[in-house]
């Protein structure tokens, strides 16, 4: 067992993050697991629905070493800039959601916490508080003043990670550079052996274009710079198979032997990962020096409070971090 607690953060306090952290404490976790949050907001959240929860105070000169017994959750009190009314966006509690965060991943890098896992948090509402955030891989990025991270998304038997994330489709061939490509891919290399104790991680490499670039009839791309870009990474020894045509790279056939996919775009990639495992998928982000998971879906503001909500994917994400620090302290 990990000594190190794993530090929660339940994102926007008026979306259904609180709730899930409450649900997940009614049943013991196998590793102790402290919640950054507002103590007295978690307390009104779980009268909403009804759940009789013990809310442990915990702070960083007593973490705890055992794992919170089934009905309570240790919490690391943070100030909340304004009351919460589930489903109610309100602007004055986006430093409290970036302290959230400040804390968990600081608390990773000085060797508090083993990993970070994270609850949804709305980009709109801290954008709208007049604080420049894009989401949560680049806010640790920046704190762990990492220069490239890569998002991956995993589920039952498929990981995907993404040589580019959130740009527009007309941008994407233009971001597909040697550099990018090469950079993207050493780091997932690098975290499969590191993070997730694959000795030789073998990964399938999506093309661009219909068909791979068909020789070079719908595109470029492949003949110019992917797989001149994947022969330079395969003489530093990366198992590589592509690129292959993505529609039928996501078979069984190519799937059953490998260790992850690399795809090009977002909407290359993900739509089959979350057709295969929507609820159960987690996303990891890869490149950093902290563990770093986090649930596949939104704030679902509409749903807070209400008690119908599904816990799977908070559940895929907490295994996954334990399962990675363990992986880290066997590979140490």
């Amino acid at each position: 067992m990990t000594i190190r607690p794993f530090a929660l953060t339940p994102g926007e306090p008026a979306g259904i993050g609180p709730d899930l952290c409450l649900l997940l404490a009614r049943e013991a976790q196998p590793q102790a697991l402290v919640a950054i949050a507002n103590r007295d907001m978690l307390a009104a959240r779980g009268q909403q629905l009804g759940l009789s929860i013990q809310l442990i105070a915990v702070e960083p000169t007593h973490w705890p070493t055992q794992p919170a017994p089934a009905g309570s959750l240790y919490v690391w009190d943070t100030p909340l800039g304004a009351p919460v009314e589930a489903g109610t966006l309100d602007a004055r509690n986006a430093g409290y959601v970036l302290e959230t965060l400040r804390r968990a991943g600081q608390g990773c890098l000085n060797g508090d916490f083993a990993g970070m896992i994270t609850a949804p948090v709305h980009k709109g509402v801290i954008n709208q508080a007049g604080i420049a955030f894009s989401g949560h891989t680049e806010f640790l990025a920046e704190l762990t003043s990492t220069e490239q991270v890569v998002m991956m998304l995993a589920t039952h038997g498929l990981r995907v990670a993404l040589v580019t994330t959130h740009l527009p489709l007309r941008d994407v061939a233009d971001a597909i550079t040697p550099e990018r490509l090469s950079r993207v891919t050493r780091i997932l290399a690098h975290d499969l052996r590191s993070k997730f104790g694959i000795a030789a991680p073998r990964i399938l490499v999506c093309g661009l274009n219909p068909h791979a670039g068909e020789g070079g009839h719908l595109g470029r791309e492949e003949l110019d710079i992917i797989e001149p870009t994947l022969q330079c990474l395969r003489d530093e020894g990366i198992d590589l198979i592509g690129p292959l045509p993505a529609d039928t790279l996501f078979t069984p056939k190519h799937l059953d032997h490998c260790d992850a996919v690399l795809a090009m775009y977002h909407d290359q990639g993900l739509p089959v990962l979350k057709y295969k495992g929507f609820g159960a998928a987690v996303n990891i982000t890869l490149g950093l020096p902290i563990i770093r998971t986090s649930v596949d879906h939104g704030t679902a503001l509409d749903l807070a409070g209400s008690g119908q909500i599904d816990s799977g994917s908070l559940q895929v994400a907490l295994q996954t971090a334990y399962a990675m620090a363990a992986s880290q302290v066997k590979s140490h």
